[in-house]
């Protein structure tokens, strides 16, 4: 099998592109600026659109509104910009507009450290809406999974009618290695469109977890939008009994699927006291640290997230069984992602493997697990 040197920015614009994304706008952003220079000079020549936006605000608001046309839509950013993009990450929710923002981590607070690689935006991403809704969020490890990835993001994205974030970082985004030149050919999922037999409600929906099927606004029926709180049909209300239940529904809707939409990379040893739970780039320190630590006979467990939210429980709650220590490596300075799952953890021990301005490397997970022994 042929194969070559890509980035896993390049596989992120790969991704979009054979999910079959037809409106990209960016602003440039290190680390994410290669998403934006790929999908500037390919997508147009496939038949879609690419726009350089003036600013991360325009960005999103460009997104939404394309894909309100019914155009698969993306763009990209950085921390800094995506704090500006959050006003209308809560606008495409709060109308159930499919959209998918990749957002690659650098160092931070504010502009931080353009140029050094970080794992601290989880929590600005996944709790960025006011009333706490979840917003799908799915984490790459390495170029091919980030590809992966971000056909996954876009079908549930379109499936769900949601937002969704694809949460890399500096090093897995710029990070050049050898993937196979030819993936497997995705299953591309397309949004549900009305297709007319009854009235048409822009937010329609019999059960909280169904999803309302989508017309196109300037299409043949009339589309109320409005990021205001509404009934089904659109309309601008308050403390109707209707509204409060289309509210219930944005998040019944993605609480419904969410088990569907988990996507894992266990390494498990049944029975193994010592579970190691890592994503991103941190994984690829804890796949090794793992596999070191069996070489020297200690009995350890692998669990790498690539969806992070919704939370993976079933295959979170499997991993814990018999665990008595749990090892949580992430390259923030307190254990975000630890914070978010401690309540699944009971009464293990939790031990943080945490740092900034540098990678996690295996021998400090290593070391982990052996003070945790001694």
């Amino acid at each position: 099998m042929a194969r070559r040197l890509c980035s896993g920015n390049r596989m992120v614009a790969e991704g979009a592109l054979a999910a079959g994304c037809r409106f990209f706008a960016g602003y440039p952003i290190t680390p994410a600026s290669e998403i934006y220079e790929v999908m500037i000079r390919e997508l147009p020549a496939r038949g879609g659109m690419a726009l350089s936006a003036p600013d991360e605000i325009s960005s999103l608001c460009y997104c939404v509104g394309a894909s309100l046309r019914g155009l698969k839509a993306m763009t990209a950013t950085s921390g800094p910009g995506w704090a500006l993009m959050i006003e209308t990450l809560q606008y495409a929710l709060m109308t159930e507009t499919p959209v998918v923002i990749a957002v690659v981590q650098r160092l931070g607070p504010s502009t931080g450290g353009a140029t050094q690689g970080a794992q601290g935006d989880v929590w600005l991403a996944e709790f960025a809406t006011s009333g706490g809704y979840t917003i799908p969020v799915f984490s790459p490890s390495t170029a091919a999974e980030c590809h992966d990835l971000t056909v996954h993001a876009f079908n549930w994205s379109e499936r769900l009618r949601t937002p969704v974030v694809l949460l890399s970082d500096k090093e897995v985004g710029m990070t050049t290695e050898v993937v196979d030149d030819v993936l497997a050919p995705p299953s591309v999922v397309e949004r549900a469109g009305f297709s007319g037999g009854r009235p048409f409600l822009t937010y329609g929906f019999t059960q909280p977890e169904e999803v309302p099927a989508f017309a196109a606004v300037g299409g043949e029926v009339k589309v109320a939008v409005t990021g205001s709180a509404h009934d089904q049909q659109g309309r601008l209300r308050k403390n109707a009994p209707e509204v409060i239940e289309v509210l219930r529904h944005l998040e019944r809707k993605i609480e419904a699927h969410a088990e569907t939409m988990a996507l894992v990379r266990p390494d498990l040893d049944p029975g193994a006291p010592h579970l190691v739970i890592s994503y991103g780039i941190t994984a690829r320190a804890a796949r090794q640290a793992v596999a070191a630590l069996r070489r020297e006979g200690v009995r350890v467990s692998l669990l790498q997230p690539q969806t992070l939210f919704p939370i993976p429980r079933r295959a979170l709650d499997g991993a814990l069984a018999g665990v008595r220590t749990v090892f949580v490596a992430e390259e923030n300075l307190t254990g975000q992602y630890r914070a978010v799952l401690a309540p699944r953890f009971g009464g293990k021990r939790v031990v943080g493997i945490n740092k900034i301005g540098a990678l996690i490397a295996p021998g400090e997970i290593i070391q982990a697990v052996h003070t945790a022994e001694a």
